[in-house]
C-alpha cells in the first residue's frame, strides 16, 4: 500500500494556478514535518516547500515564495500545495516526503531524510 498519493497535477499555462493535494494512509501524518520536492527531466532533485507537524510554521524555496502556499489539514491526513503564477521553470515531477525526525526539518534533497515518498504528480507550464 502506497503510504502517501499525490494529485492535482496537470497541464497549464504560464501565470496559471494548480492545487496540489497529498494523502496519507497507514500512517497519522500530523507525526511528520512534511515537504513537497519536486524533480525535472533528467534534474535532480529541487526542494520546494516545508511544515511542521501540527502546521503553521511554513518554508519556502527562494524560486517558489510568494507564488507557492504549503497547508495541512491533519484532521484529513492530506497536505496541499496551492501554487500561483506558475512559470515554465516549475516544470517538474512533484513529491511529497514525510520528514525523518532529525537535523532541519526543510530544505533537504537527500531522500533517506525521508521516511515516505508519494508516486508523484505531474506539473507542466507550457504555452
Amino acid at each position: 500500500e502506497v503510504p502517501l498519493v499525490e494529485s492535482g497535477g496537470g497541464l497549464v499555462q504560464p501565470g496559471g494556478s494548480l492545487r496540489l493535494s497529498c494523502s496519507a494512509s497507514g500512517f497519522t501524518s500530523s507525526s511528520y514535518d512534511m515537504s513537497w520536492v519536486r524533480q525535472a527531466p533528467g534534474k535532480g532533485l529541487d526542494w520546494v516547500s516545508g511544515i511542521r507537524r501540527l502546521g503553521g510554521i511554513t518554508a519556502y524555496a527562494d524560486s517558489v515564495k510568494g507564488r507557492f502556499t504549503i497547508s495541512r489539514d491533519n484532521a484529513k491526513n492530506t497536505l496541499y500545495l496551492q501554487m500561483n503564477s506558475l512559470k515554465p521553470e516549475d516544470t517538474a515531477m512533484y513529491y511529497c516526503a514525510a520528514k525523518i525526525s532529525g537535523g532541519n526539518w526543510y530544505g533537504s534533497v537527500q531522500p533517506q531524510d525521508y521516511k515516505y515518498w508519494g508516486q508523484g504528480t505531474q506539473v507542466t507550464v507550457s504555452s
